[in-house]
């Protein structure tokens, strides 16, 4: 690492690593440091000479990545050489003397343009084309609050309805870029959906939740991606019927299909406990999957069990409760006092 001084200005000369020498074509660099003080100009080197580094790595991975990575190398580019990222039709509207700025740092000795620097500096880089399973795999990055503080099951159950409302539409259309997909594409995953409902015998409530998460999934990536697309969203949901209450079981029911012996021979202990537990409590399976020895208390004068939000979210705060044990659901926890 050498200092040099051109009139009252200091620059730092160094050779060009190999490593570097398909994006810089230069065997050796001359960084301005912008001081006429040595000991300032020896200070600003170091900081210098590792922009310069971390410049031609973005670089190197505008070469050897996918779009999306070459899209960020180029912002990176234009960072490192202290402009801001501008698409090209807006770097053609800045003030004359800011246009001839951004072209003459990418110039190189011969005179031609670097166009590694042009990609960035003069913004010629296009921005990825956003593909449906891209835009899933941004989702989760952008959705990481609404996970936080879930257990496994609870963050895999709520990611496989996603999973698939995504799978079964790439299915139909192809992995297609969010810009161009069309009306028509969506119409016809409609079209599909109902066939399905109509020969499978299901709700029209299969497909709505298809349509939901297609919907929440996309218009957040393109809200926090600034994408500005218009997409063919709208309109697809079908009509439901008036919801029925469902019956509830009926004591009969309940002795012949869950408390008849040998019924539940085929479960294990803690599944077989999960299932006795329901039956004087309605708490859902995964409440109870959740339980530790701690949440259950056997040794009072009202045995009971206590549901709560450690180690994963209840969906609202009334879900925090204490719920009274008797009958086959206290038998159900003596045989698994120790939780699950």
């Amino acid at each position: 690492m050498t200092l040099m001084q051109r009139g009252n200005i200091y620059y730092l000369r160094r050779n060009v690593p190999k490593r570097y020498a398909s994006v810089e074509p230069r065997r050796e660099v001359w960084i301005t440091l912008k001081t006429d003080s040595q000991s300032e100009a020896r200070r600003r080197a170091i900081g210098a000479w590792d922009q310069a580094v971390l410049r031609w790595e973005a670089m190197l991975q505008g070469d050897d990545g996918d779009a999306a990575a070459r899209y960020d190398a180029a912002k990176e580019v234009a960072r490192t050489h202290g402009f801001r990222f501008l698409p090209a039709d807006r770097v053609a509207q800045l003030p004359l003397h800011e246009i001839v700025d951004r072209m003459e740092a990418t110039m190189m000795p011969s005179g031609s343009m670097n166009p590694h620097l042009v990609a960035g500096i003069l913004g010629t880089a296009q921005p990825p084309k956003l593909t449906l399973s891209k835009a899933l795999e941004i989702y989760w990055q952008l959705s990481r609050d609404k996970l936080q503080g879930k257990s496994e099951d609870q963050i895999r159950r709520l990611k496989n309805p996603r999973i698939k409302a995504f799978k079964n539409l790439i299915a139909h259309t192809g992995d297609a870029p969010l810009d161009d997909l069309t009306s028509d594409d969506m119409l016809g995953f409609r079209d599909w959906w109902w066939a399905k409902i109509t020969e499978e015998e299901l709700t029209p409530n299969s497909g709505n939740k298809d349509f939901s998460y297609i919907a929440s999934t996309l218009r957040l990536v393109n809200k926090m991606k600034r994408l500005g697309l218009q997409l063919p969203l709208d309109g697809l949901n079908f009509a439901e019927p008036d919801k029925v209450s469902r019956s509830p079981f009926s004591e009969t029911w309940i002795k012949e299909k869950i408390l008849s012996p040998g019924v539940l021979d085929g479960l294990n202990t803690e599944a077989r406990c999960i299932l006795l537990g329901m039956v004087n409590t309605g708490y859902r399976p995964s409440e109870a999957q959740g339980l530790r020895a701690v949440d259950i208390r056997l040794d009072t004068n009202l045995p009971h069990i206590s549901i709560e939000p450690v180690g994963r979210t209840l969906k609202n705060a009334s879900l925090r409760r204490v719920i009274p044990l008797a009958g086959i659901s206290l038998e159900a926890f003596r045989a698994c006092p120790g939780g699950f």
